[in-house]
C-alpha cells in the first residue's frame, strides 16, 4: 500500500516485510524513531522487542538471536554505534547474519544530534577489531530505507555477516510517500544455527580459534567470502553521464542534492553527471572508473571532512583529477553552493587549458 512514512519508520517496515521477528536497542536521536516503531509493529506480528540496557547489551542481544537462525535487528547513531563495535567484530567473526542501521549524527564525541556522514570509515572500513567487513547499503530516500533494508537481510544470510545501513540522519528524519508490498518470505535453511533442539546439539558459534593456524584458516575463509562480495555485489546509480564533462559522486541525502545540482548546471549547458554509490562496501569502483573515463574532472561531497573520497581517488588511481567539497556538523549544502563549487571549477579548468594553449603556441 502506498502511505506516507518518515525514514526511520520505514526501516522498520521493510524489516518486517523481510521477516525481521526480534529487534534489541537502544533509543539515541536521531535513529529513536526505529526503536519506536519496532516496538510498536514488530509485536503485532509475533516478534520480540527489548529495549536492552546498553548498546553493549543490544548487540550481544543480536548475536545471540542471530545464532538462533532469526532474523535480527538493531539500530543506533553516533555513540551507540561506537559502543556496538566490539560486539560487531564478533558477529563477523561467527560469521552471524544481521541487518544494524547506523542514523548518522554529528560527531566526534557526542557531536550534536544533526545529521553528517561521518561514520563512513567506522562502518565501512570496519570499526572493530581484526580482520574482517560489514557489507554496507546507503540509502536515498524513505523508500529506500525499507527496500534496502529488504536487501540487507538477504545479503546478510547470503554471507553470513552483519550488513549495515548507513543513512544520515536527514534520511532518517524526512517523510515521504513510499510504497509497501507485501510477499511471501521464504527463510533461508540454517543448518549451523543453535535451536536448543536434539538437532542442533552440535552445533558451536563462536569466533574464537586458539590456534594460529586456525584463526589464519579462518579469516581465509571469510577473504574468500569478501572477494565473492565485491564481484558481485556492488550497486551504483547514473545521472547524465553519458557526456559528462565533471562527475559529481555523493550518497545519502547529499546525492540528492548534487542530482539537482546536475539540472541546474545542464539547464545552463554545462556537462555535469551524477554517480551515487549504493553499496558503500563493496565499494562500485569498476563502475565509477567506467563512468569517469572520458571526464576531466571528478567532485566529491560529503557531510563529512573526507571519507569516502579515498576510495573515490583509490578507484580512480590517478586517471583523474579528484577533488572534495565537504560540510560538517549538520550542516548541508543548497544546490547553489554545490552549482556554484561546479562553476568554479569548470572555470579553472577552462583558464588551465587557455594558459597551456598559450605557452605551446609561444
Amino acid at each position: 500500500m502506498r502511505q506516507l512514512c518518515k525514514g526511520n519508520v520505514a526501516l522498520v517496515k521493510g524489516a518486517i516485510l523481510a521477516g525481521c521477528r526480534s529487534f534489541y536497542g537502544y533509543p539515541i536521536t536521531p535513529a529513536s524513531e526505529v526503536a519506536e516503531a519496532a516496538a510498536l509493529y514488530i509485536p503485532q506480528v509475533g516478534g520480540t522487542f527489548l529495549q536492552a540496557e546498553s548498546e553493549v547489551a543490544a548487540i550481544n542481544m543480536v548475536y545471540g538471536a542471530a545464532a538462533s537462525g532469526a532474523r535480527v535487528m538493531t539500530a543506533s547513531s553516533g555513540p551507540g554505534v561506537s559502543l556496538m563495535q566490539e560486539g560487531i567484530s564478533y558477529i563477523a567473526g561467527a560469521e552471524l547474519p544481521c541487518v544494524i542501521v547506523d542514523v548518522v549524527r554529528g560527531g566526534p564525541g557526542l557531536g550534536n544530534i544533526a545529521p553528517e556522514q561521518s561514520d563512513y570509515f567506522a562502518m565501512v572500513k570496519g570499526g572493530g577489531h581484526g580482520n574482517y567487513r560489514n557489507l554496507v547499503l546507503a540509502p536515498a530516500s524513505v523508500q529506500e530505507m525499507a527496500d534496502l533494508t529488504a536487501l540487507a537481510f538477504e545479503l546478510a544470510d547470503k554471507y553470513r555477516n552483519p550488513v549495515v545501513i548507513l543513512a544520515d540522519g536527514f534520511i532518517g528524519q524526512m517523510m515521504e510517500p513510499i510504497e509497501l508490498e507485501y510477499s511471501e518470505v521464504v527463510a533461508a535453511e540454517k543448518p549451523w544455527a543453535v535451536k536448543g533442539t536434539p538437532e542442533t546439539r552440535k552445533n558451536l558459534v563462536s569466533s574464537i580459534f586458539l590456534e594460529p593456524d586456525d584463526l589464519e584458516d579462518h579469516q581465509r575463509h571469510l577473504e574468500a567470502k569478501y572477494k565473492r562480495a565485491q564481484q558481485t555485489e556492488p550497486r551504483w546509480e547514473l545521472y547524465d553521464t553519458d557526456d559528462a564533462d565533471v562527475l559529481l559522486v555523493g550518497y545519502g541525502i547529499t546525492s540528492r542534492i548534487l542530482r539537482s545540482a546536475v539540472e541546474a548546471a545542464r539547464a545552463q549547458g554545462q556537462r555535469v553527471g551524477l554517480f551515487r554509490p549504493i553499496t558503500l562496501w563493496p565499494f562500485p569502483s569498476d563502475a565509477l572508473a567506467k563512468a569517469a573515463s572520458d571526464v576531466d574532472q571528478v567532485l566529491v561531497v560529503e557531510l563529512s571532512n573526507g571519507q569516502m573520497v579515498e576510495d573515490v581517488r583509490l578507484a580512480l588511481n590517478g586517471r583523474v583529477p579528484v577533488d572534495f567539497y565537504g560540510r560538517t556538523g549538520g550542516n548541508v549544502p543548497s544546490v547553489e553552493e554545490i552549482h556554484a563549487e561546479v562553476l568554479s571549477r569548470i572555470t579553472a579548468q577552462v583558464e588551465h587549458e587557455l594558459l597551456d594553449h598559450t605557452l605551446r603556441v609561444r
